[in-house]
């Protein structure tokens, strides 16, 4: 089957790629893994007139709406997959099914790399988080973990008293001495003592066995780009204390023509708004490298 542009990736950059495409009338196809970066929490926070909603609802009615286009196909199902032929892209599905296109808009997200901290996967998106501007509120002030996991970390704990009272585990990480002072003067605790675990709903157990609670807990992930497919493509990549991303222009197109690139896998800040934002710059100007 023949399009004008595969979508690779059917969360909220993908999806917000597709609407302007569709409204276009050209022929799309959205193919999805089922992998959405932020399955793992209930509750979305601050995308307008969406704030609270359900995470999964909100990509659930985007797609209802979408697939009301005409020209808008789905594919369940993983690129195993790509290359470019005579002017066209060339994708495999599941080794069992192929698709062409004109232009590819990459939405696939990326993946946390978390610390190996026993009980920190258990409660990744419900109790620990990796954004206060979505999680940060319903803290209600109360006291709050940070654990050091790299560069970005003293960051956040600059940041995290806005939301409540911080107590940042360097949990073996260095610590310059005049980071040390300006979190002081934040009045964050640094607790220099290793994590051993993390129990109930976020009580961290320290290696000496005592226990401090909080109310959440929040710690920074590297993000890694895990598509073998994406790597082959050679698609110009950036890399920072965070992970890696697909590095795009202004107009969210790679180093490689007629290939865009959105959402999380091509930005930092991870959030619902700023994925359709960047998914509907892709989707835009995906349909008018197809005129001009």
């Amino acid at each position: 089957m023949n399009y004008d542009v595969v979508i690779i990736g059917g969360s909220y950059a993908g999806l917000a790629a597709g609407l302007p495409l569709g409204r276009a009338r050209r022929k799309v196809v959205i193919i999805d893994a089922g992998q959405r970066r932020n399955r793992f929490a209930d509750h979305s926070h601050g995308f307008l007139t969406q704030d609270g909603a359900l995470a999964s609802e909100i990509a659930q009615i985007a797609k209802q709406q979408l697939l009301q286009y005409p020209t808008v196909d789905w594919i369940d199902g993983q690129v195993k997959r790509l290359e470019k032929k005579d002017d066209l892209f060339h994708i495999c599905i599941d080794g069992i099914q192929a698709v062409s296109a004109k232009r590819i808009i990459i939405a696939t997200g990326v993946q946390d790399q978390l610390p190996e901290i026993k009980g920190l996967k258990e409660r990744w998106g419900k109790s620990i988080f990796h954004c206060p501007y979505c999680h940060g509120f319903e803290l209600n002030q109360g006291k709050i973990g940070l654990i050091a996991s790299s560069e970005h970390s003293a960051h956040m704990a600059m940041l995290l008293p806005e939301w409540g009272s911080v107590t940042y585990f360097l949990n073996g990480q260095p610590l310059a001495a005049e980071v040390e002072a300006q979190l002081i003067e934040r009045n964050v605790v640094i607790e220099k003592r290793p994590i051993a675990e993390i129990i109930e709903h976020s009580t961290v157990v320290l290696s000496d066995q005592n226990h401090i609670t909080f109310e959440g807990i929040f710690v920074t992930t590297k993000c890694v780009i895990y598509q073998d497919w994406i790597h082959k493509l050679a698609c110009e990549l950036e890399h920072n204390p965070m992970g890696q991303m697909i590095k795009t222009n202004a107009l969210k197109e790679t180093s490689i023509s007629g290939v865009f690139a959105c959402g999380d896998v091509a930005r930092l800040g991870g959030s619902v708004s700023l994925a359709v934002g960047d998914g509907t710059m892709a989707g835009v100007a995906a349909h008018r490298s197809l005129v001009f």
